[in-house]
């Protein structure tokens, strides 16, 4: 299993301050049933971290006609919208939901030029909170496809999340399926499609990052 690189030292520090309170107990427990549970509940909780920073690989081939899920979770929301920050215009929205329990690796759903991006600060209400998209910490990134057509991806921070990573800056090339970023402890992405766009999944459906397809254009 390969760890995203934006969970090492949150796993070392998780290692070395779990090692220090479990040998600390271990020193002062009275009872050696107190250090055996202290042990067990370490372990389960580090291998929790750890499968947090999973990061499976999931190549793909690059198709222009698809647009590919950029994270794992389940579609809480498909619904045309009026997108404010950039488009200024009616768009498409589909919404991913990621647990604790998903892969939070967050990858580009087409390719393209990235051609405008955006960190916003703000509040941390629950993801599926319908003023999340424009109230909590959220980054912007666009991505213009060799066809003209453009496509907004929001990643937004939750009730617990509080780092969003972005990788790209405004003119490199994205190429589909590649991380776009991360959000440690974190929980929704959101997609602006064109109006043309033929959406392909259906609320509730769970997805998988660079295998499910979720719009496609002709």
């Amino acid at each position: 299993m390969k760890i995203h690189p934006e969970g090492y030292i949150i796993i070392l520090v998780a290692l070395l301050l779990l090692a220090g309170i479990n040998m600390l107990i271990r020193c002062l427990s009275p009872h050696q049933w107190l250090t055996i549970f202290f042990h067990a509940v370490s372990f389960v909780f580090f291998c929790i971290v750890v499968l947090f920073f999973r990061n499976p690989d999931r190549t793909l081939v690059a198709d222009g006609h698809k647009v590919f899920a950029p994270a794992d979770g389940r579609i809480v929301a498909i619904e045309e919208t009026e997108e404010s920050e950039y488009f200024h215009d009616r768009r498409i929205q589909v919404s991913i939901f990621m647990s604790a329990f998903n892969v939070h690796v967050n990858r580009y759903p087409v390719s393209g030029e990235v051609t405008y991006t955006k960190y916003h600060a703000g509040k941390y209400l629950v993801a599926w909170h319908p003023k999340s998209s424009l109230l909590n910490e959220r980054s912007t990134v666009v991505i213009k496809t060799p066809n003209g057509q453009e496509i907004l991806v929001r990643q937004i921070a939750g009730a617990v999340a509080r780092r969003i990573v972005t990788y790209p800056k405004a003119g490199v090339q994205a190429v589909q399926g590649n991380d776009l970023g991360f959000i440690k402890f974190g929980s929704r992405v959101d997609v602006f499609l064109p109006l043309d766009a033929t959406i392909n999944v259906q609320l509730e459906e769970i997805v998988k990052g660079n295998r499910t397809v979720l719009a496609l254009f002709e």
